[in-house]
């Protein structure tokens, strides 16, 4: 329940009108909650607060937050323009869900409601005394909310749609994914390395993105009708209708027909891919920044290596070790599910920065030393991958490179793949990999 909550706040957080709706309905409400100061004693006690006084305050209010709103909207716009012109369209979700853009415009926008509606209220004669001087006190609130909250945000979009805080964007939602996925490497379900991979396939009937699986949903499904569910597309896969969802695995002799409808529920299937739960799709943007970064029509080889030391921060979250109170359990014993290969995972990464880097001694050079980082901090699984991809990103740069001096360089830095690691190691990686999640594309 809490995952679909947060990935149902997610997808709300993507949508631009949700808190300035909320905003809005906040400031009519706060409006007539000044009435009720006139059922307390309060009147006895405070100053008088003229109409003209209140008239003249709300009137420079709604002038004014109407020019700033408007100002602020195309702020916004022509930062989300950027963002995705300059690093990928990919991260246009998480540039548009940022919380400090979204509530300047929210408080902007509530701002002038407020004085609209208050104008009007108190133009008809409804407020008397005290609730006049609840009144002022809230426009005072509101008109330092508004200051605080422009200062605040100016600093924000100044920044706001640079390539640098999109990177940033992207390597905070990638390393909440990774986190999450580390701590939980089949979902809390049951490993497939312990189970067949046989059963009675079930067949999606929408085409897109699987976002989010409903595992809990299938756990209650697997109980009620006596069978196993193996998982065959894990979140980030594309999928089709004749592309299997999930396999049923009969439990013993008292297994019941499942719904295959309700089943199908549980799989969450969208037009595009989100970062909540595919830890591989936060890889896969950054390694597309750097791609755009190295085009001849960029020709930007310091944000490839800037991208390049974001993923190895990113790698460094996933060899990490787990505290003892984060060590993955199984939830769900009657859902199976298959682990993120690391060899999809580097595949993602580094594979377009090595093609497109390759004849760029810098980023040849940079790529191999990130390789080595890996391969040193990592496990044998990622010690394969790292050595199988400086092999090739060496192959790649000696393609490219035209200068003999240039070729030497990246071929010293990659002399660390040759060591105790050869073909037949990284055939045996590979075959490993060969999994439910080899195809996610």
């Amino acid at each position: 329940m809490k995952d679909r909550i947060t990935f149902l706040l997610n997808r709300i957080g993507e949508r631009l009108w949700v808190k300035p709706l909320l905003m809005c309905v906040m400031s009519i409400a706060a409006v007539f909650v000044a009435k009720m100061a006139d059922e307390t004693r309060l009147g006895a006690r405070v100053p008088e607060i003229t109409v003209d006084l209140l008239e003249t305050l709300l009137t420079i209010m709604s002038s004014s937050m109407l020019v700033i709103a408007t100002f602020a909207v195309a702020s916004m716009v022509s930062s989300y323009a950027s963002a995705s012109s300059t690093a990928t369209p990919r991260s246009f979700p998480l540039v548009i869900a940022d919380d400090v853009s979204q509530n300047a415009l929210s408080t902007f926008i509530g701002a002038f409601i407020f004085s609209i509606v208050a104008i009007i209220v108190l133009k008809s004669g409804y407020f008397d005394k005290a609730s006049r001087f609840a009144l002022f006190v809230l426009t005072l609130i509101v008109f330092a909310t508004v200051i605080l909250t422009f200062v605040r945000w100016v600093d924000r979009i100044a920044r706001l749609g640079r390539l640098g805080a999109t990177i940033d964007k992207v390597e905070a939602a990638a390393a909440k994914a990774l986190l999450k996925r580390k701590r939980a490497p089949t979902m809390g379900c049951a490993s497939m390395d312990s189970e067949r991979a046989d059963g009675e396939a079930v067949f999606g009937e929408s085409i897109g993105y699987l976002q989010r699986i409903d595992v809990a949903g299938l756990q209650k499904i697997g109980e009620e009708s006596g069978v196993r569910i193996r998982v065959a597309a894990l979140p980030g896969t594309f999928v089709v209708p004749d592309r299997p969802l999930a396999c049923l695995l009969a439990d013993g002799a008292d297994s019941t027909p499942v719904d295959r409808a309700r089943l199908r529920k549980a799989f969450v299937v969208g037009d595009e891919r989100t970062f909540d739960e595919d830890p591989r799709f936060g890889l896969i943007v950054l390694s597309e920044i750097a791609s755009r970064a190295l085009s001849p029509a960029v020709n930007d080889p310091g944000t490839a290596i800037d991208v390049i030391g974001t993923i190895v921060r990113l790698f460094e979250i996933w060899c990490r070790p787990l505290e003892a109170d984060d060590m993955p359990a199984v939830e769900f014993d009657r859902v199976i599910v298959q682990a993120v290969s690391i060899d999809d995972m580097f595949d993602d990464a580094f594979t377009a920065i090595a093609r497109d880097g390759a004849g760029a001694v810098e980023v040849a050079g940079r790529l191999q030393k990130a390789l080595r980082t890996l391969a040193a901090m990592g496990d044998a699984a990622t010690r394969r991958a790292a050595k199988r991809h400086a092999r090739q990103a060496l192959a790649r740069a000696e393609s490219a490179l035209e200068l003999a001096e240039d070729v030497a360089i990246v071929r010293a830095l990659a002399d660390f793949a040759d060591s105790g690691d050869g073909a037949r190691e990284e055939s045996s990686s590979r075959s490993q990999s060969a999994g439910v999640s080899a195809d996610v594309q």
